[in-house]
């Protein structure tokens, strides 16, 4: 037997020392509010039931389809703290994509919210590789069910606490799905050591400028809990003391209002997210209580328009970088020390930027022959990548994981530029970037720009065939004002005098929609959108010569 004479990173100990240095600080859902003490029996209530009435073995995986709501929440340390394996499925896959997420995962036990059970209960027969199903809702209402055999969370919650197995740190704690341009989704697993490592790494990083985040910060991440363990903030913000809100269904009105309500000072989110947000209908009602809100950014590059309409709110934003298989932190975009020494109106531009690496992240840009760009801000190459919490590859998918871990470093598939300071910047993925004439056309740097001309709402860029140069950039955008294709195109001009884009970079091509396609996680569906344009539909515009 394993001698052990120290304290594991492991969930239930993570629980354990917020509960000790933080038992007063509150996890807050709607109208529940709970002390970090008090959450933790909860939680240690629901694991013990898990294990002694539900029948939950170690390394049983145990799947939630929820919102983000206290239930998620409480199986985010419940679920590991059994032995068993997390599995947070992503609701907003279609139901065919649903079930082969769960097959592929071999849920043994799914807790559901109510409001999912019809979606469920029409395939019942295809899940028989479940053995129990916890249902939850937000009130003691009887819930019917044809899914057998189930159980009541509420019930659950009512027994006692016991004596929980000791689970080892390098123990797989999670499981979920990320979908790439082709295929299915592909699995990706962590442990509960890189878990912990990732959130004292966010808690550090956390507290550089602008950000300054302490025990004393509201925190309401709007990243759903079922994509990459909501950025790892459940984990991180209860290890540093910080007050939570779940904001349940992401209803934008509402969320302005629990910002109001609950004095929220730090978010995070993806920029479609926060595009919607500050178009929500009672925006001027609550814009006084973004002034100061700090937001962390990132799933997707963040357009110059849009981040100047956040600042004109007293908002500050910071860049961040990482991906589903790296748990997710890799980069941030708060100042070092070099950066802080230069005039504040320079320092804003760094925080568009993709940021420097978190602590623990070796991260290179490389060009296709694995040797390091230049650090001319430039020069575009791969990002690849080493953390102590990298996924070690894909569930059940050898190959894929062969191709992943390349040379023995994980490839992003991410383009970017890393400049003087060390920043980088994403300017296109591999599979998204336009190539012209045998040359890069850095989608994200162009959609940026398009995003500041006056009437622009979100913008996506995506490169179609073109006999004479292989593909050429065609832009796909919302109007919040009128704006003509004319006008962006003279826009775009003014940015090629100052030399802030090239001249061959302006679409050839335009189409105004009602709204951008969007992927599961909120980024920009690229593919669906060439696969629109490709088919002919769509009021696709020329430019004018």
């Amino acid at each position: 037997m394993e001698n052990i004479r120290g304290v594991s990173l492991t969930i239930g100990n993570l629980l354990s020392d917020a509960v000790s240095r933080h038992p007063g600080s509150e996890v807050v859902y709607r109208d529940e509010r709970y002390s970090f003490a008090e959450f933790g029996k909860r939680v240690r209530r629901i694991a013990s039931a898990l294990i002694e009435k539900v029948g939950v073995k170690e390394g049983d995986v145990v799947a939630v389809l929820d919102w983000d709501s206290m239930r998620y929440m409480e199986a985010y340390y419940a679920v590991p703290m059994t032995g068993a394996v997390l599995h947070t499925v992503n609701i907003r896959y279609p139901p065919e994509i649903i079930y082969y997420t769960m097959a592929h995962a071999e849920d043994k036990y799914v807790i559901v919210r109510d409001t999912f059970l019809p979606m469920l209960e029409k395939y019942a027969e295809m899940f028989e590789f479940v053995k129990g199903w916890i249902i939850c809702s937000d009130d003691a209402k009887e819930v019917s069910t044809k899914l057998n055999p189930h159980y009541l969370y509420s019930e659950l919650l009512e027994g006692h606490e016991a004596q929980l197995p000791e689970t080892g740190e390098d123990r797989m704690a999670t499981v979920f799905y990320t979908s790439g341009t082709t295929g299915m989704p592909k699995g990706v697993s962590f442990t509960h050591r890189q878990i912990v490592l990732h959130a004292m790494a966010i808690d550090i990083a956390g507290r550089m400028e602008p950000l300054r985040n302490w025990a004393g910060d509201t925190v309401m991440p709007m990243v759903p809990m079922f994509h990459v363990h909501s950025w790892g903030l459940p984990y991180s913000t209860l290890f540093s003391g910080m007050k939570y809100i779940l904001p349940g269904r992401y209803e934008y009105p509402a969320l302005l209002e629990t910002i109001d309500r609950e004095k929220v000072t730090f978010t995070a989110s993806v920029p479609s997210i926060l595009y919607m947000l500050l178009s929500a209908p009672n925006l001027k009602e609550h814009a006084s209580s973004l002034k100061g809100l700090k937001m962390l950014i990132g799933g997707a590059s963040l357009p110059r328009g849009l981040a100047t309409k956040a600042r004109s709110l007293g908002m500050t934003l910071v860049g961040a970088y990482g991906l589903s298989e790296t748990c997710p932190a890799l980069t941030i975009a708060g100042y070092t020390e070099s950066v802080m020494a230069l005039p504040e109106e320079s320092r804003q531009e760094f925080l568009l930027k993709a940021g420097v690496p978190f602590p623990f992240v070796m991260l290179r840009v490389v060009d296709s022959n694995h040797n390091d760009v230049p650090e001319d801000g430039k020069t575009a190459g791969e990002v690849i990548v080493r953390t102590p919490w990298c996924t070690s590859g894909y569930y059940k998918d050898p190959e894929k994981t062969d191709e992943l871990w390349e040379g023995g470093w994980l490839h992003t598939g991410d383009l970017a530029v890393r400049d003087e300071h060390g920043y980088i910047q994403i300017v296109d993925r591999e599979k998204d970037a336009v190539k012209s004439g045998g040359e890069f056309i850095p989608s994200l740097l162009l959609e940026s720009a398009i995003s500041e001309c006056r009437g622009v709402g979100e913008v996506a860029v995506v490169g179609l065939p073109d006999e004479k140069w292989g593909e050429r950039p065609f832009a796909v955008m919302t109007r919040s004002d009128a704006v003509t294709e004319a006008q962006i195109t003279e826009h775009l001009r003014q940015y090629v005098a100052t030399g802030r884009i090239q001249d061959w970079w302006i679409p050839d091509g335009y189409s105004f929609v009602e709204s951008i396609p969007k992927t599961s996680t909120g980024k920009a569906d690229k593919k669906a959108i060439r696969k629109t344009l490709l088919a002919g539909s769509g009021d696709a515009v020329r430019a004018s010569d």
